[in-house]
């Protein structure tokens, strides 16, 4: 099988994000990358995220599975028009990009490893070198990015003082936790209920300094009860149809291969 993007089937990055721990560590991303306050001032001034945290979560979605699944073309296109974006809107601070990309590669494997994913240290420092090419293709420096668990854990060290739950963040939080919903979908299907146990499971496996940050209590014993439904949503996530669970762009890359074998 022939594929022609970033990131190899058999690699870790695509065992990572096609994993059904995904739906929960995408959540967590964005809970926690609100957490910069000059990173989440500049989300809330050029975005209509109160309006469309629906959109925005797809949006997300849509960029990681096509920098992870697309060819090299689809992703570099997509990251130039986001580089573009963020230019236009003076986003384009690497120092803020970078913690964006670090609290997403946080989120994703930090999820993905409580979630019962077996990866073992070499793994990770895999990934997280990998994931260089994320940061590379949105515009941060190859030189000031986190490439293995050591220099992950000196940068999250060095960036803490920095963070704290804003008024945006909080808001952002809420509108991520019950976002609007058509009436007929919010009274005439489960889709309330089950997003909220998701977004629920999602802020509970946020670090502990994150959940000081945002005010929320820690509870003995929280951590092995949040593992253990990590682990059991993986699990039943996991069951569901790939035809249900699999991105669009995992299943364009699958037929890609096929037609190539």
């Amino acid at each position: 099988m022939i594929h022609d993007g970033y990131f190899h089937p058999g690699g870790i990055v695509w065992k990572v994000h096609s994993d059904s721990s995904m739906v929960v560590g995408g959540i967590r991303a964005l809970l926690e990358q609100a957490l910069h306050p000059e990173a989440m001032a500049g989300v809330a001034a050029h975005s209509n995220f109160r309006e469309d945290a629906w959109g925005r979560l797809q949006r997300t979605g849509d960029y990681v599975g096509t920098l992870t699944f697309g060819t090299r073309q689809e992703a570099d296109q997509l990251s130039s028009r986001v580089r573009m974006i963020h230019e236009k809107l003076k986003l384009d601070d690497p120092k803020l990009l970078l913690w964006v990309h670090m609290a997403m590669v946080d989120a994703f494997l930090d999820t993905a490893l409580r979630s019962g994913m077996n990866l073992t240290v070499d793994n990770q420092n895999e990934y997280i070198a990998e994931m260089v090419k994320f940061a590379t293709l949105v515009g941060i420096p190859e030189s000031m990015t986190p490439h293995d668990i050591d220099s992950t854990k000196r940068y999250f060290d060095s960036i803490l003082p920095e963070l704290s739950a804003s008024d945006d963040a909080k808001r952002a939080a809420l509108f991520i936790a019950l976002p609007p919903l058509p009436p007929l979908l919010r009274f005439g299907t489960p889709i309330a209920p089950i997003w909220g146990g998701i977004t629920s499971l999602s802020a509970a496996s946020l670090p502990k300094w994150a959940k000081r940050l945002y005010g929320w209590p820690i509870l003995p014993g929280e951590e092995f009860a949040t593992d253990l439904a990590l682990k059991t949503a993986r699990i039943t996530l996991g069951a569901l149809p790939k035809s249900f669970r699999e991105s669009p762009q995992l299943k364009a890359a699958r037929a890609r291969m096929n037609q190539a074998s």
